[in-house]
């Protein structure tokens, strides 16, 4: 496993990180998503990913338990706060954010994370409002940095312009050699303020990995399968992206990789990248994704890469799901 530095801060995170998204704790059973936790560390994946929204807590609380058998030195931690947790608890106010930490932090079963995310950009809630109060936990000692998930280029502009406010050192957008929305802009306003992109959806929803074919029915237990597990495959599961992903088969094989390990190496080849985070419901699936750390592609392989997507790669500006545009000031 290859470590890289996440923006301008001091930690390392793993090129291959472990996600728990629609997954641990909710979707997944408590066996497999500890049997997938001990995989990654024994694979060397020092990054964890969750959110105080996963499985309405309970992905916290899986971790949080799974976690004491490991010194808490020992991994990175990252956890987001915006999305509802009940009727009125929900967004980044001064208040949301000090009551959302304070409970995952109880659920996580620690006494602080490594990496507080914004999961989205609230736009009814002053900027100033919500990066004084990340300053404010951060100065606490609940938190060590500070990132943001699915920010418009202007969003991030903002939150980097409040005064005398903790910088952020981490974005967090889907990325992959289908969705490249956010090369365009978030990439290099990123680097030249010293944030690192740690990607979810690296594998399109494991669309990537070439397991659902055109006009075929999606495999048996697969997430596509899977209501809870569902939300954001659907856009892939079109058959001009599902024809043109076979058409990388050919070339993942002359290349001598797995489709998966394609993929994630494609994502890593960008500097600005410092994380691919991954889900997985079964510990084999870990130990592979993290074989694809240090892998690197050919010009020659991504050239037909890029053909084999031309017309249905996304390029350019798209607003993240779930995002909204616009800024409130005081």
């Amino acid at each position: 496993m290859r470590y890289r530095k996440l923006g301008d801060s001091e930690i390392e995170v793993s090129e291959i990180s472990l996600g728990s998204w629609l997954t641990y704790g909710h979707g997944v059973e408590r066996d497999q998503t500890e049997a997938c936790t001990r995989a990654a560390f024994e694979a060397g994946i020092n990054f964890f990913d969750t959110s105080n929204v996963y499985g309405a807590g309970a992905a916290e609380t899986a971790w949080g338990e799974i976690f004491q058998d490991f010194k808490r030195d020992s991994y990175v931690l990252a956890t987001k706060v915006y999305f509802p947790m009940s009727e009125s608890d929900r967004g980044l106010s001064r208040e949301q954010i000090h009551k959302q930490l304070d409970l995952s932090l109880e659920r996580l079963q620690t006494d602080y994370v490594d990496l507080y995310q914004c999961h989205r950009f609230d736009p009814e809630t002053p900027i100033e409002e919500t990066m004084e109060a990340l300053t404010e936990v951060a100065a606490a000692g609940k938190v060590r940095e500070i990132g943001f998930s699915e920010w418009t280029p202007e969003q991030i502009r903002a939150g980097l312009e409040v005064p005398g406010a903790k910088k952020f050192v981490s974005s967090q957008p889907q990325y992959n050699m289908i969705w490249r929305a956010p090369e365009a802009e978030v990439f290099p306003l990123c680097a030249e303020n010293g944030i690192s992109q740690i990607v979810w959806s690296p594998l399109g929803q494991g669309v990537l990995t070439g397991k659902y074919k055109p006009g075929e029915p999606p495999p048996e237990n697969s997430r596509a399968t899977s209501e809870e597990m569902s939300i954001s495959i659907r856009r892939y599961l079109d058959d001009r992206v599902l024809e043109a992903v076979q058409r990388l088969v050919p070339i993942a094989e002359g290349a001598g990789l797995s489709m998966a390990h394609m993929a994630l190496a494609w994502v890593l080849r960008r500097d600005e990248v410092a994380s691919a985070i991954t889900g997985a419901t079964r510990p084999e699936q870990v130990h592979s994704n993290a074989e694809a750390s240090g892998v690197e592609l050919s010009g020659d392989v991504l050239e037909a890469i890029d053909e084999a997507l031309d017309g249905v790669a996304i390029t350019g500006h798209r607003l993240a799901g779930f995002a909204k545009e616009g800024v409130l000031h005081r």
